[in-house]
C-alpha cells in the first residue's frame, strides 16, 4: 500500500515536471515562431528615381507594392559605392575590424534560419568571420561583379560560391535557360526558402541582387518592353520624373530640379567624354537616338527583370501564409553609376557577348532630382530609394521626411529581435555601433535624429549635421549646403558663411579620427 502510494507520487512529480518542461518548450518555440521573418533585398547603382513607386516609368509592381503597402522614405543614404554600403549596412559601422557583428550574427542569436544568395562585396576592415559562408547557414554568392548572362567562353568574369565553395558555371542551378544572374540568385534562395519554411523557427533572407549594376545584359523579351520609350530623350524624363516624384511626395518638399550636369569625378578613369560630359539630347541624330534608347532600354529591363523575381519571393510567401509575418526592406547601395566600362566596343548591349556600362546623362536622368553619381557624397550618389514593408506595424502608404542611413539597420534589427548585442564575437570584444534604430519610424513615431550622417568615398565625402552638409570633390574644398532648405544642393554657402563651414569641418575632424582608426581584418 504505501509503495503504490510513494509510487503514485512519485509518478505525478514526474509527471508534473514533465508538463512544466514541455510548456517552457512550448512557450519558447511558439516565441520563435511569432517572430517576424526578415527579408532584406539590396539593389545595385539604381538611381532614387527608378522604381515606379518613386518616380519612374520602369515597369516595378512587386517593390510597389511593398511601397504601398508600407512606408518610403523621402531621404535615406548609402555610403554611395558597393562595398561601403554593404560593409556599413551589415555592422551597423562607418568602419571597424575585429569586433564587428554582422546582422546574420544577431538573427542566428536570435534563432532565425540565415539565408543569403547574390552579391557579396566589402571593404578590407571586414573581418573574415563576417563572410556569407560564416554566418548563413545557406549562402550563394559572387564577389563584387560579374556577367549576367554566361559568356560565350563558358566561364565567368568572377566565379560563384556555394556555402564557400568555389563552383564551377556548369554547377550552377537554373529554372530557366539561357541561365541569367537575377534568375537563378532567386532560384537558389527559394529552394531554401521552401526548406526553411518547414521549420518552427523563423527565417532571415538576405537578396543582394546586382541589378543594374554593369555590364548591361538583359533577356530579349525584358529589352522589347522599352524599347523606344526613351526616344524623347534624358531632357524630358528628367522633368516627366520630377514632376510624378513631387506628386508622389517622395521628394522633400522644397526640392527643386538641378539642371543637368556633367559627371565631375576625374579620379575614376577613363574619362571619355561621351559618357562623362551631358549633351542637350537635341543635339543627337536619329541614329545615335536608336542606339542611346537601346542603352536605357536594356538598364531598364534589368530593374524590371528583378522585380519580377521579387515577385517570385512575394509570391511564395504569400502561397506558404508567411507574406503577413514577414518585414521587407528594400534598398540600394548608391545612386546611379556613370563610369565608361565598356570591354567589348564593336556589340550593342543586352546580349551574352556584350559587355557595356551606362554614360553620365542617362545616370542624371536616374538620380532625378539630385546632382552627381555613384562615389559622391553629393546627394545623386548617397541618397537612393528605402522601402519598409511590415502588415500590423507600418501604416500602409505611409511617407517619411526623417533622414535614415544603412548603419541605422543593425540597431533596428536588434530592435525588431528583442535581443542584445553581443559582449564578444570570435573571441574579440564587440565594437559599438554607429547607428540608431528606426523602429521608432516604422511605428508612425519620431525619433532623435542622430548627431551625424557620413556618405561618399573619402576625396568625395559628404558629413551632414542638423541642417548642414559639407561634401567634396577630388579632394577639393569642402562644398556647403543648408540641407534642409536646399535638398537638391544648387546654392553653395561656403563663401557666404565661413564660420558655419569652419564649425562643421570641425565636427568632422572630430570624428573623423575615430571613423577612420580601422583594425584590418584579413580579406579574401
Amino acid at each position: 500500500m504505501n509503495i503504490t502510494k510513494y509510487s503514485f507520487c512519485y509518478l505525478s512529480i514526474l509527471l508534473l515536471l514533465h508538463t512544466s518542461c514541455s510548456k517552457k518548450k512550448s512557450d519558447k518555440d511558439k516565441q520563435i515562431s511569432t517572430r517576424p521573418n526578415i527579408v532584406l533585398i539590396m539593389a545595385d547603382d539604381i538611381g532614387i528615381s527608378d522604381l515606379g513607386s518613386y518616380g519612374g516609368e520602369i515597369k516595378t509592381p512587386n517593390i510597389d507594392f511593398l511601397a504601398e503597402e508600407g512606408l518610403r522614405f523621402t531621404t535615406f543614404y548609402n555610403m554611395a559605392k558597393c562595398n561601403p554600403t554593404r560593409s556599413s549596412m551589415l555592422t551597423g559601422r562607418y568602419n571597424g575590424g575585429n569586433g564587428a557583428v554582422h546582422l546574420a550574427h544577431l538573427t542566428k542569436q536570435a534563432g532565425y534560419t540565415n539565408l543569403m544568395s547574390g552579391k557579396e562585396h566589402f571593404d578590407k576592415w571586414v573581418p573574415e568571420y563576417c563572410r556569407a559562408e560564416n554566418v548563413f547557414d545557406q549562402s550563394f554568392y559572387f564577389w563584387a561583379t560579374t556577367e549576367y548572362f554566361l559568356p560565350p567562353s563558358g566561364v565567368y568574369e568572377r566565379p560563384f560560391y556555394l556555402n564557400g565553395k568555389q563552383i564551377d558555371a556548369t554547377e550552377i542551378k537554373h529554372e530557366i535557360s539561357p541561365m541569367y544572374k537575377t534568375d537563378f540568385i532567386t532560384d537558389y534562395a527559394l529552394n531554401w526558402l521552401d526548406e526553411a519554411l518547414q521549420k518552427e523557427a523563423p527565417f532571415f533572407l538576405y537578396l543582394p541582387y546586382h541589378a543594374a549594376h554593369y555590364p548591361l545584359q538583359a533577356r530579349p523579351e525584358d529589352i522589347l518592353k522599352y524599347r523606344g520609350k526613351y526616344l524623347q530623350g534624358w531632357d524630358t524624363l528628367r522633368r516627366q520624373r520630377y514632376a510624378k516624384m513631387k506628386a508622389l511626395n517622395v521628394l522633400p518638399k522644397n526640392a527643386k530640379l538641378s539642371p543637368p550636369e556633367d559627371n565631375l569625378n576625374k579620379l575614376r578613369a577613363p574619362l571619355i567624354p561621351a559618357y562623362t560630359n551631358y549633351s542637350p539630347w537635341a543635339e543627337f541624330s536619329d541614329a545615335q537616338k536608336d542606339s542611346l534608347d537601346l542603352e536605357m532600354a536594356v538598364y531598364a529591363a534589368i530593374i524590371d527583370r528583378m522585380d519580377q523575381n521579387i515577385g517570385r519571393v512575394l509570391s511564395t510567401l504569400k502561397a506558404k501564409g508567411q507574406l503577413e509575418n514577414t518585414i521587407v526592406l528594400f534598398l540600394v547601395d548608391n545612386g546611379s553609376c556613370p563610369f565608361y566600362t565598356n570591354k567589348i566596343k564593336d556589340i550593342a548591349p543586352g546580349p551574352a557577348n556584350s559587355y557595356w556600362s551606362l554614360r553620365t546623362s542617362w545616370a542624371n536622368l536616374a538620380n532625378t532630382p539630385y546632382r552627381q553619381y555613384k562615389q559622391c557624397g553629393h546627394e545623386g550618389g548617397s541618397h537612393t530609394p528605402f522601402i519598409a514593408y511590415w502588415p500590423n506595424t507600418i501604416k500602409p502608404g505611409s511617407f517619411t521626411d526623417q533622414a535614415g542611413h544603412v548603419v541605422d539597420l543593425a540597431p533596428t534589427f536588434l530592435d525588431i529581435l528583442e535581443t542584445s548585442y553581443p559582449d564578444s564575437i570570435n573571441g574579440y570584444k564587440t565594437l559599438p555601433l554607429h547607428g540608431s534604430s528606426l523602429l521608432p519610424i516604422f511605428k508612425g513615431e519620431q525619433r532623435h535624429e542622430p548627431d551625424y550622417f557620413i556618405s561618399g568615398l573619402e576625396k568625395f565625402r559628404m558629413f551632414r549635421s542638423e541642417d548642414y552638409k559639407i561634401v567634396r570633390l577630388n579632394n577639393g574644398e569642402w562644398e556647403l549646403y543648408n540641407i534642409k532648405e536646399d535638398p537638391t544642393e544648387l546654392n553653395n554657402l561656403a563663401l557666404l558663411f565661413p564660420k558655419k563651414l569652419e564649425d562643421m569641418q570641425l565636427k568632422y575632424q572630430k570624428i573623423a579620427p575615430i571613423l577612420n582608426k580601422t583594425e584590418y581584418a584579413t580579406s579574401r
